[in-house]
């Protein structure tokens, strides 16, 4: 008797299943009819900047007289722009008075954010993206790298600074556009973060260390830890690290930093756990709750703009608001230290 294999869609019941399709991986269609509304009401570049201002007040809310300043359109534009916004669940609003303050929905503040902070500038580079060479093998130079740094720092084993140098060089390879100085930029994280190690576990007589945390570690926290140095000098001990790491540090930020002095070793850093470990003082500018809260630790969120978007005069204003920010700091760290006037 010759028996036949059922059919992948016959159940041993008599019944057919269904088979899986291609499409059923897909977004489903009513979430993708739900996003495409928000994203239609997210593709006109007025509204795009007027949510970028709400995002980064200081008070996490603006009004109508606030967003005119936008642009050059009258209060009904910004009304109508603002009810596209709204409707799409982007924004909330109240009425104080005779002004109406409008607020990034709560719920959605988290994807803003990552739309600003990391899709945004992505997308603004991507014209002008340049294809990367491929890696070659840098073991030979990676384990030179850690016969320095073990010389450097006898106590540590030997093996585990070269899993940190390889570690190092890995978690930069993954978003560095610099490839051509890779190796370099791996020796100089290495050693930042054997030195923090080190600090974390005995940190007496130590001079006061900050750490800047914004998500791509490209502009914000960059400038932060510039100025910071750049008042300070060796007083400090200065960090800055992103959540999201970008490729390369904002091309409107570059030329701030080399007026700082600080252009050439400047380079988007991953954030770890030895950093925020040896840090007196954390500072996160807009990378949410990706930072590992630790006992002991003086932490402060510093809402200001993202350079990575903003018009040259924008991204000066922004330099400005984290100058002051940075010398308030600087009076509370180093009561002694003479700020140069402005």
């Amino acid at each position: 008797m010759t028996t036949t294999a059922p059919d992948d869609t016959t159940t041993a019941a008599g019944g057919c299943t269904p088979q899986a399709s291609p499409a059923d991986h897909a977004m489903g269609a009513d979430a993708a009819a739900h996003v495409a509304g928000t994203l239609k009401a997210l593709g006109d570049p007025l509204r795009l900047r007027m949510l970028s201002l709400i995002a980064t007040s200081p008070t996490g809310e603006a009004c109508v007289c606030d967003l005119a300043t936008v642009a050059e359109v009258n209060q009904p534009t910004v009304s109508h722009h603002l009810r596209l916004l709204k409707e799409a669940g982007l924004l909330t609003s109240e009425r104080r008075g005779t002004w109406v303050y409008y607020r990034v929905q709560p719920a959605l503040r988290g994807a803003v954010t990552t739309l600003l902070d990391s899709f945004a500038p992505a997308a603004a580079d991507a014209a002008n993206a340049v294809p990367l060479a491929g890696l070659t093998d840098a073991e030979d130079a990676l384990v030179r790298i850690a016969d320095r740094l073990a010389a450097a720092f006898p106590d540590r084993d030997p093996g585990a600074v070269l899993s940190v140098v390889r570690e190092s060089y890995t978690g930069l390879a993954r978003s560095s556009a610099i490839r051509s100085h890779l190796v370099v930029n791996a020796e100089r994280f290495a050693r930042q973060r054997l030195t923090d190690t080190a600090r974390a576990m005995d940190a007496a007589g130590s001079s006061p260390q900050v750490l800047f945390v914004c998500v791509a570690n490209a502009g914000r926290s960059q400038l932060a830890a510039a100025l910071l140095r750049h008042y300070a000098g060796d007083a400090i001990t200065v960090r800055s690290a992103g959540s999201a790491p970008a490729a390369d540090v904002h091309a409107a930020v570059r030329p701030l930093l080399a007026e700082l002095g600080a252009d050439g070793e400047a380079f988007p850093k991953p954030l770890t756990d030895d950093a925020v470990r040896a840090a007196d003082v954390v500072i996160t500018m807009g990378c949410g709750d990706t930072c590992p809260i630790l006992p002991g630790k003086r932490y402060e969120d510093w809402v200001v703009g993202d350079p990575a978007l903003a018009s040259e005069t924008g991204v000066r204003a922004i330099r400005d608001e984290i100058d002051r920010r940075v010398r308030a700091l600087l009076t509370d760290l180093l009561p002694d230290l003479t700020l140069p006037t402005n």
